[in-house]
């Protein structure tokens, strides 16, 4: 080989040590901070070189721009606190409506129901009971505070009635048949007792030759439905 082509194999490739390669990494660190500190410095020199008119107006555009940005911030605020306090409203309302709805629904006999209350079953095997009877058991039951009561499969109402004979009883126009067994929610402690007063309901039946039995539970499934009616001519008023 000549010499001209020794030197040219000793130069390529290049061989860069570890060293080598570490300082050229520092250089360039160097050179960047360098370029940033002399943009900054230009940016610099200009604002010092800004008439003080002009430095004022970039000072006040600083501050409206500011303001304006802690009044959006505000605004922002005040919509999510209002949208929260919007949604909370409208979920306890919707809470409070379906309430009230199924309240609504016990009281007309629409929903079933459950709860604490009594049993109360009248056995007649000489069919002597009559209708009156029995209906003077529902109010009874009612003066007691019972919110919901069934008798066998009829769903009992503040418009249901009894009629018929001994032995041939119906509520609500439907037949039903001993043995009668009435399902009322309410207060076992209430319900029971004014069943079982001297001379109430339960001797009255005892003199017909029935047997009256009352038996408290902590779970009474009142499940008879009356179909919802539509009336005719009322309508919904907005007072």
């Amino acid at each position: 080989m000549t010499g001209r082509q020794r030197l040219a194999a000793g130069l390529w490739p290049p061989r860069v040590t570890r060293a080598q390669l570490v300082v050229a990494l520092l250089l360039f660190g160097l050179g960047l901070g360098l370029a940033i500190q002399v943009r900054s410095a230009s940016d610099d020199g200009a604002l010092r070189g800004a008439r003080q008119e002009d430095l004022v107006r970039i000072l006040d555009e600083l501050d409206d721009r500011s303001e304006r940005l802690e009044d959006e911030k505000t605004q922002l605020e005040a919509q999510r606190r209002e949208l929260e306090n919007s949604s909370d409203q409208a979920e306890e309302a919707r809470r409070q409506t379906q309430e009230r709805e199924r309240q609504l629904g016990v009281l007309a006999g629409t929903v079933a129901a459950e709860g604490p209350g009594i049993t109360f079953v009248v056995e007649d095997p000489l069919a002597a009971v009559e209708p009156d009877k029995l209906l003077d058991t529902i109010q009874e039951l009612r003066a007691a505070g019972a919110e919901a009561i069934q008798v066998n499969d009829v769903r009992v109402v503040a418009d249901s009635y009894f009629s018929g004979d001994a032995g041939a009883v119906t509520v609500d126009g439907r037949r039903i048949t001993a043995p009668y067994r009435f399902q009322a929610i309410g207060k076992p402690q209430d319900l029971e007792p004014a069943l079982n007063i001297p001379g109430g309901i339960v001797q009255t039946l005892e003199k017909e030759q029935a047997t009256a039995t009352v038996t408290r539970s902590e779970k009474i499934v009142v499940d008879a439905l009356r179909p919802a009616e539509r009336p005719d001519y009322a309508r919904s008023s907005p007072r």
